[in-house]
């Protein structure tokens, strides 16, 4: 559980998308993701309080519903299946970025193609092959990364250049923070998109064997693992390469872990890089597609939607969720074709309203649950939020805070374009829905 939501975490949000972190704040991306390790362990401690009290597929839907009110369980959940479905989208598009480094003629809807018919294979073979195959995928970028921070501590120093690389860049080109406070605050959103995945823990409870002890321990052991692996490959990042030459603007064309390698001239280290930030968007791919197959299979059973996507196949996997959930592929598909140069940062901004609005909605309901919890005469949990209702609250007022200043980032106004209209959408076919639904108890 631990390795998927590694898996689920690490991805281009910090292979690729890290690129225009930098390019917003400078060396002072180090503070963004230091801030966003934050919020990612206040979320996971709201919700793995949660996920303990109710180890269900639906996870934080289901908490939303029981707590908040339906509507709020249909459109948590309705936003989160659409938000991860166009991540899909997004993920297969820095694949296909990624393989335009070896193969620049071909166009990028072919490997989104490609790759989309393995990553769907594999969910289809039943949730154990899911398990063995993300596993073994998130092995390499974990040893990926590990292998880039001790690489870096040495060129650091001068066991391996000469003279050590030192850390001048954290301060050479416009002083550690370039664009200000300002800058470091508007990097956040390009920084939590890093984070998110890691609410997959809770929704693997619901098909944990002990999810009492098994949640706790995945959660604890992940968020210590991704502030070391981010924080550490950013220091190196820095260190390395000027951060004015590691983006501009928002036309993603490498990886800024592939240009590190390229800039220092190591004979075959870009192209063994590039290969792991494929295997990384891979790995995402492979995981957001488990995560909105079963958040639709959860509305399914739950009545929110048409009632096939709930059946499940001989393997016990939700086939018919399964492919409704690969909308984003082909979204992605579109996108890139007509826009290949910035197909990613759309898709991005567009996924990331879900993802923002999914972890609002869980600190929300956590408000909810434990004055429901304590009212109705329920033993302590063994897994608690510390200084509840605070750091609920604090959690809650710094992703409304980084939503909204979106909007003054270069490339991510879709975020709130695109993800305002959806909630309004979504609102009115909650509408539709229940008036169906109290017609036919009539």
């Amino acid at each position: 559980m631990a390795m998927i939501a590694i898996g689920g975490a690490i991805g281009t949000g910090l292979f690729l998308g890290s690129a225009l972190a930098v390019h917003t704040a400078g060396p002072a991306v180090i503070l963004s993701y230091l801030l966003g390790a934050v919020i990612a362990l206040l979320m996971m401690g709201a919700l793995s309080e949660m996920a303990v009290a109710h180890p269900t597929a639906g996870s934080f839907g289901v908490y939303a519903e029981l707590y908040l009110s339906r509507w709020s369980g249909f459109v948590v959940r309705y936003t989160y299946w659409a938000a991860q479905s166009i991540a899909i989208g997004g993920e297969a598009t820095a694949a296909a970025i990624y393989c335009r480094w070896w193969f620049p003629g071909l166009p990028a809807w072919f490997w989104i193609v490609l790759f989309s018919l393995i990553i769907v294979g594999a969910n289809a073979m039943g949730v154990g092959s899911f398990g063995e195959f993300e596993y073994w995928f998130a092995m390499i970028k974990v040893a990926a990364i590990v292998v880039f921070i001790a690489f870096g501590a040495l060129l650091l120093t001068h066991i391996v250049h000469e003279p050590g690389v030192g850390f001048a860049n954290f301060t050479a080109h416009g002083g550690f923070l370039p664009h200000g406070l300002a800058g470091m605050w508007l990097a956040m959103g390009f920084v939590i998109f890093s984070y998110i995945g890691t609410e997959v823990v809770a929704v693997t409870a619901g098909e944990a064997h002990d999810p009492v002890r098994a949640v706790p321990q995945a959660l604890r052991s992940m968020v210590v693992r991704l502030i070391l692996f981010y924080v550490g490959a950013m220091v190196v990042l820095i260190a390395v390469v000027p951060w004015e030459q590691v983006q501009s603007g928002s036309d993603v064309r490498a990886s800024p872990f592939v240009r590190v390698f390229q800039l220092l001239h190591i004979p075959g280290a870009t192209h063994i890089m590039n290969f792991v930030v494929l295997t990384a968007a891979l790995s995402s791919m492979n995981c957001d597609l488990y995560l909105c197959t079963r958040m639709i299979f959860s509305l399914a059973r739950g009545g929110y939607a048409p009632q096939t996507l709930g059946k499940v196949s001989t393997r016990g996997t939700p086939i018919r969720a399964l492919l409704v959930s690969t909308v984003g592929l082909a979204v992605a598909t579109v996108v890139a074709a007509l826009s290949p140069n910035t197909a990613f940062v759309y898709l991005l901004g567009i996924a990331l309203f879900g993802g923002i609005f999914v972890w609002i909605m869980v600190f929300v309901t956590h408000l909810a649950f434990r004055r429901a919890w304590i009212r109705q005469g329920h033993e302590p949990l063994p897994v608690r939020m510390p200084a509840y209702p605070w750091f609920t609250l604090l959690g809650l007022a710094l992703l409304v805070g980084i939503l909204i200043s979106t909007w003054w980032v270069e490339g991510m106004r879709p975020t709130l374009l695109a993800g305002l209209p959806w909630l309004g959408l979504l609102s009115l076919g909650y509408l539709y829905w229940s008036r169906r639904h109290r017609a036919g108890e009539e």
